[in-house]
């Protein structure tokens, strides 16, 4: 059984977003949500995901953007967000091992907590979100 790497590449990346977004897309709770939104943009949306991710993980400083932005308005719950960790877990953990893919996970869990909690804020005081 081969080891698996840590996150550390561009290429790590391109994979662990791929992987991931390919398992949303198909996904019976998540997939209507991101097709229905993104559409026929996904090659956009996964070159921003990659700078995203390249940015928080392995210091490639491109990604420039407020990802909150986007997801205000989405029909989701709490069990959206716990879908997409579910998925993002096994991603991370089918492919890569070490300090990064632990900061991978880490960093997921807290955008998923702050997300939930800045649409629900959002849902109850659109008024104070400047469009």
């Amino acid at each position: 059984m081969s080891e698996r790497p840590d996150i550390s590449t561009p290429e790590h990346i391109r994979q662990l977003v791929d992987a991931f977004y390919g398992k949303v897309r198909v996904d019976p709770m998540l997939g209507g949500i991101f097709n229905g939104v993104i559409q026929d943009r996904w090659p956009e949306h996964l070159a921003k995901m990659y700078t995203f991710w390249g940015t928080v993980l392995i210091g490639e400083q491109s990604y420039q953007g407020a990802p909150f932005r986007p997801h205000k308005d989405l029909p989701v719950q709490q069990e959206h967000f716990d879908r997409w960790l579910v998925l993002f877990r096994s991603t991370v953990g089918g492919s890569f091992q070490g300090p990064v893919a632990e900061l991978a996970l880490t960093n997921a869990e807290r955008m998923a907590a702050m997300f939930m909690e800045r649409i629900g804020f959002y849902r109850d005081h659109p008024e104070r979100f400047i469009q």
